[in-house]
């Protein structure tokens, strides 16, 4: 079976090939790249005006399996993922049971083929149970499948267990997504520390809480040569030290989210808990930063930090309420209206940050728009503008803050190994 796109703009980040073509998938591969390739038999997809680009691709998703299902489900995760243009995701490990071993690792890839209509890949925790003190084997969860190691949701905060933890990665070159945040520095804070939270009467959560660790793990990676992906940005500070830190170091690097480069703690009136997430929307200085890096490619990656939770769950008090938004059906169209369409970066650098730069870091061998690959592709309407309604998500659950918002651009097609799996927001199972 062939699919042929034609008169597509191809946009390939790591060749930065952008004009308009003709693109031929045959089985699971791209087997043609080119101007009027002429008639081909299969199925024909009329391209003008769209963008054809590699599968998106998130470093930083929570499924919620095990443990959690009521929230989210491969099944579903994979079903928000595609709708969004994503084909490949990382899932965190902050689970229940914990993504510890190599065991539930194998389960859980198993469980990810049988079930989801795009890549799955596990993050295996940095120490068993996520406690901070013992860690994993590394060479097994690397060998059933692991490819990545993180302790997101928490910090590992004794820095010798961290700094060998470095070393050990190191060893199995896996990256170390971190997730910093000094907890004594938090406190109990819900919203960021300032003159609104103050107003609001919620305790506030400062910027050092995040920078003081994003420090502490930048030193030790340039001390251990372990590589150090510092997650979900959220300050000023963050974007200064990882700055400095990329001078002398090329191990690190770092993403943003959706969320922290468009909204500000303006938003948050202390009542509706979709605006709550950790880290905490930050100040329009912080705000300007985390795009300002996004432009010099201080920040290499953009991620959604998908983190579904029930309407129960969020129907608490703002300081009571978990922390956490999804992400997976937004991030493409948000990044556009907000990236794109404003002129802050071009398409190629936008693309960079959700394709080859995330599969670099994860060592997948996806995130290219060329012949021979494996046709893992997106096709974007640039143009087309809608309202974002949470009763349309795939996922489980509806956690966002841009309910309502206008946004411009959207995911029209996601092919996955040459199988669409998602065509004008209707899901299809993949060929397995």
């Amino acid at each position: 079976m062939k699919t042929i796109f034609k008169e597509v703009r191809v946009l390939d980040p790591e060749s930065r090939r952008d004009e308009v073509l003709d693109v031929v998938v045959e089985e699971e591969r791209i087997v043609k790249i080119g101007k009027k390739l002429g008639a081909e038999k299969g199925k024909v997809i009329e391209g003008q005006g769209k963008w054809l680009v590699p599968g998106l691709i998130d470093v930083h998703v929570h499924l919620r399996e095990p443990g959690f299902e009521y929230k989210e489900t491969f099944i579903t995760g994979s079903h928000s993922g595609a709708r969004g243009g994503f084909t490949t995701i990382a899932y965190m490990p902050n689970t229940n049971p914990v993504i510890d071993n190599p065991e539930i690792i194998g389960e859980l890839i198993e469980k990810g083929k049988a079930e989801s209509i795009i890549n799955l890949h596990p993050v295996g925790a940095m120490t068993l149970s996520q406690q901070g003190e013992t860690l994993g084997d590394y060479h097994e969860m690397k060998k059933a499948g692991a490819v990545a190691l993180s302790e997101d949701g928490k910090s590992v905060l004794d820095s010798y267990v961290m700094k060998q933890a470095l070393l050990k990665a190191k060893k199995e070159d896996l990256p170390v997504l971190v997730h910093c945040e000094d907890p004594s520095l938090v406190a109990g804070g819900a919203m960021n520390e300032g003159k609104k939270s103050r107003a609001l009467g919620i305790k506030g959560i400062p910027n050092s809480a995040e920078d003081v660790i994003t420090a502490r793990d930048l030193i030790l990676s340039h001390e251990t040569g372990g590589k150090v992906h510092l997650c979900h940005m959220s300050t000023k500070g963050s974007v200064e030290i990882l700055r400095e830190a990329k001078a002398k170091n090329p191990l690190v690097s770092g993403e943003v989210s959706p969320h922290h480069f468009t909204l500000t703690e303006e938003i948050i009136d202390g009542i509706d808990t979709n605006t709550k997430m950790n880290p905490p929307l930050r100040r329009e200085e912080d705000r300007q930063e985390l795009i300002r890096g996004l432009q010099e490619g201080v920040i290499d990656i953009i991620a959604t930090d998908h983190a579904p939770h029930s309407k129960e769950d969020k129907n608490q008090s703002y300081e009571k309420a978990p922390f956490g938004i999804v992400g997976l059906e937004t991030a493409l169209s948000i990044g556009l209206t907000e990236l794109v369409h404003t002129g802050i970066l071009s398409p190629l650098d936008f693309f960079e940050k959700l394709t080859i730069n995330p599969a670099r870091l994860l060592g997948v061998s996806r995130g290219k728009l060329q012949t021979g690959e494996i046709a893992d592709i997106t096709l974007v309407d640039p143009e087309v503008s809608y309202k974002i309604n949470p009763k349309d998500f795939h996922s489980k659950s509806r956690n966002t803050p841009f309910k309502g918002r206008e946004v411009k651009g959207k995911a029209v097609l996601t092919m996955v190994s040459g199988n669409i799996v998602m065509e004008n927001s209707r899901l299809k199972e993949a060929n397995k």
